[in-house]
């Protein structure tokens, strides 16, 4: 409770600021009351959800929306508040030196000026663009799904497998779905890569097994030559809800096990399989989530004991922490590791070639594309779905498309 009175009261600093630039642009009662009410509403939403949101029963979808209207109204409100702070930076010293000129007389009503409207109008058109961003990241942005394609090269490749392709997806997060139609088209975008195999890296749900269960006939269109492999990651073990018993979290778990299966993916709980072609071999290694600051169940030696050190190896790991923290250093040569989990926080600024940029970098090293780090490789997926704010700005929903080529990169 006291947690939510300190934020409530954050919230209404800001909204006090934003305030004045509202009034001092429009000064019309109607305005400034609709401003109010719009805020009073979804301040009360807020603190009605985080007073009664129960993480044993209730959807996630409806706190989804909430989060993603409190980021919708007050990032830009929050923009609006630094821009106003920077204008008192001028009017108090101004309101102090007519203070004591004056002796302390009021003359005009008040020693501090009247807010400039020229500064209020600028600071309603600068909100205004993350406004809108954020507008079209939860109506458009969280399905705009993209195919991203890379050549790698590798010199120890198998002769078999120069121009093996895969496909990466991670991070379905099926329970903050509301559009089928959406869905369907996104795998049938995958199917259309026609790669040799499908790779998922992990959350399926955000909670629990039953957000999957509406999505499992779409899924399991998903098709491709050599099968579908797929890890769990740190959603999909049920860690993020209560649970009446300790049993009812493990059949649940249990239950996503079995979906994924019913899909047609190979789930690798710490353990490989192995693709041949031509009397030759890559291995394709998974672990059970394992990341710094989350669930650190998996185990890399144990998923590896059937693999041979000389083996052509791609590894899943739904954390890139865990390609830093263990993979780098081990002692088997990890040629690629897949990963997911980051989502470039849904929000960023990404320009080809130029610009590459994400709050969430501060949190991971690795948290979007291709890096290398001693000659090996890891892929760190931007996600399918979305969690907590219901869309995308910046940050797209990706199909990786990866191409092995035997060999030297050309420079």
């Amino acid at each position: 409770m006291i947690r939510v009175v300190i934020f409530v009261l954050v919230l209404g600093l800001i909204d006090f600021y934003a305030y004045q630039a509202v009034k001092t642009t429009f000064r019309n009662k109607w305005v400034n009351i609709a401003y109010l009410v719009v805020s009073l509403l979804v301040l009360g939403n807020l603190i009605y959800q985080m007073l009664t949101f129960d993480r044993g029963t209730d959807s996630t979808s409806s706190l989804n929306l909430t989060f993603g209207l409190v980021v919708t109204m007050y990032v830009p409100k929050m923009i609006m508040m630094m821009l106003m702070f920077g204008e008192d930076v001028f009017r108090v010293p101004q309101a102090m030196y007519r203070y004591f000129s004056t002796g302390g007389t009021i003359e005009n009503g008040s020693y501090l000026p009247s807010r400039r409207k020229f500064i209020s109008q600028l600071t309603l058109g600068i909100a205004a663009i993350p406004f809108a961003s954020f507008l079209y990241g939860i109506f458009k942005g969280k399905y705009n799904f993209k195919v991203l394609k890379y050549t790698m090269h590798f010199e120890d490749l198998p002769e078999a497998f120069d121009g093996y392709q895969i496909t990466q997806i991670s991070d379905i997060h099926s329970g903050s779905f509301d559009n089928k139609e959406k869905i369907e088209y996104a795998v049938d975008l995958i199917n259309q890569q026609r790669s040799d195999a499908i790779l998922f890296t992990g959350d399926m749900v955000n909670n629990a097994a039953v957000e999957m269960r509406p999505w499992k006939s779409v899924f399991s269109k998903l098709s491709a030559k050599d099968g579908l492999f797929s890890v769990l990651g740190n959603h999909d073990y049920g860690d993020y809800m209560r649970w009446d018993s300790p049993q009812d979290k493990k059949d649940n778990l249990e239950e996503l096990k079995s979906i994924q299966r019913e899909i047609g993916f190979d789930l690798l709980l710490d353990d490989s399989r192995f693709i041949e072609r031509n009397g030759e071999r890559i291995a394709i290694v998974g672990v059970e989530n394992w990341g710094k600051g989350f669930k650190q169940k998996g185990d890399l030696k144990k998923a590896a004991k059937k693999v041979d050190a000389k083996d052509f190896k791609i590894l899943l790991s739904h954390d890139p922490t865990h390609w830093q923290e263990q993979v780098i250093d081990d002692d088997y040569h990890y040629h690629l590791t897949l990963s997911g989990h980051t989502h470039g926080m849904q929000f960023g600024i990404e320009i080809p070639g130029w610009i590459k940029w994400s709050p969430v970098k501060w949190r991971y090293k690795y948290w979007a594309g291709i890096y290398e780090e001693k000659k090996q490789f890891i892929n760190v997926n931007r996600g399918f779905g979305f969690l907590a704010f219901p869309g995308r700005v910046g940050i797209w929903p990706e199909i990786t498309v990866i191409e092995l080529k035997k060999g030297i990169k050309p420079s």
